[in-house]
């Protein structure tokens, strides 16, 4: 029998938008975990805004809203706000009410000085790794470190000379440029558009393009981020952003660090014995890492391990839309890079929580 359409509108409703996300949606998992490191942040929240005035919009909202962005690979801040018009989920999530009217994007941009000035991304990603800890998620002596390009929010177009010639003809908007036959160096030029921003490429043979780089430190039990950078794309940036991570690892023994072939270098590998770091990097043709590192079992396993530092990788860039940086600038890409690594983390605790409670295993969260 066909079913007929009704267009008759519901008056009146007892549904909320609690009773519509499944139980089982690891965003439930994830809203706990949120709402108390943001309880935790509440101090710092404070100094932020002053004590008279006209409200403003709660800095919760604006965090949890950057974490919606990430999980649900919301393009731009703009489409946000008008998703969160109408996505019920989403105003579950931020403890809206359904009627209440979601807020303009401009409140992005406007706070996001107050959010680098007082580290809140920052101290939010450390509030959720101190959580995995309580957890008992975190392992204390392995971890894997890895860097990766992305690619700034400016074209090869804006990368002129520093002294100002070479500058396109014609009054476009978009003009035709002829790059042959013109060396171009980082020395030598710098982007219009974002002058923080590097030429780099990823190998030989492969283009080069204008590029900030964004660096993991991960611990080896569950892939979970214990800490994050953001660079600039210089050849060193590596090795330099891996010991300045590394050597902010609490400890009481030594740990290991696994790696790829980019950090077996001399300076690199000294420098790692010298903190307590045994390092377990891939091996070159000529590599300084020897049998006294390698015969060891603990070598194979963090070579097998490290490679799930790519995972976190792959998600950045394409869930949570890192393929092609939004921001410009050094500061604010490396707020986007601290929230991204908090929400991962959060997706990946959620989902070890669910797997403990599908297998009837104790769960510390609860």
């Amino acid at each position: 029998m066909r079913g007929k359409k009704e267009t008759q509108v519901t008056m009146l409703s007892l549904v909320t938008a609690n009773d519509l996300v499944p139980e089982d949606h690891p965003i439930r998992e994830i809203k706990p975990m949120v709402d108390k490191a943001l309880a935790e942040l509440s101090l710092t929240f404070n100094l932020m805004y002053a004590e008279t005035g006209r409200p403003s919009i709660p800095p919760e909202h604006l965090l949890k809203a950057c974490l919606l962005i990430a999980l649900y690979s919301v393009r731009s801040e703009r489409q946000f706000c008008e998703r969160l018009q109408y996505d019920l989920l989403f105003k579950w999530f931020m403890d809206m009410n359904i009627i209440d009217p979601a807020f303009d994007a401009s409140t992005f941009s406007k706070n996001k000085e107050r959010l680098l000035e007082h580290e809140v991304a920052r101290g939010f990603l450390e509030t959720v790794i101190t959580e995995a800890r309580r957890r008992k998620l975190l392992s204390e002596d392995h971890f894997t470190v890895d860097g990766t390009l992305l690619e700034a929010w400016a074209s090869l177009k804006s990368f002129r000379p520093k002294d100002g010639s070479g500058l396109p003809t014609g009054g476009e908007k978009n003009p035709e440029v002829d790059f042959h036959g013109e060396k171009r160096t980082n020395d030598t030029h710098r982007s219009t558009t974002d002058p923080e921003t590097m030429l780099a490429r990823k190998g030989k043979g492969k283009e080069a393009r204008l590029c900030f780089m964004g660096h993991v430190l991960m611990e080896n039990r569950n892939g979970l981020i214990v800490d994050v950078a953001m660079t600039r794309a210089t050849g060193t940036a590596e090795r330099e952003a891996a010991l300045e991570m590394l050597g902010k690892v609490p400890r009481k023994r030594r740990i290991t660090v696994g790696g790829d072939k980019n950090y077996d270098t001399k300076d690199f590998v000294k420098s790692c014995r010298s903190m307590t770091v045994t390092p377990h990097v891939a091996r070159r043709e000529t590599s300084i890492v020897d049998a006294r590192t390698t015969r060891h079992s603990g070598y194979q396993m963090s070579q097998r391990i490290r490679k799930r530092v790519e995972e976190i990788f792959g998600w950045d860039k394409t869930v949570a839309g890192g393929r092609k940086l939004r921001y410009k600038g050094l500061e604010r890409n490396g707020l986007w890079w601290e929230i991204t690594a908090a929400a991962y983390n959060l997706l990946r605790m959620a989902k070890i929580a669910l797997a403990q409670a599908a297998k009837g295993e104790p769960c510390s969260a609860r």
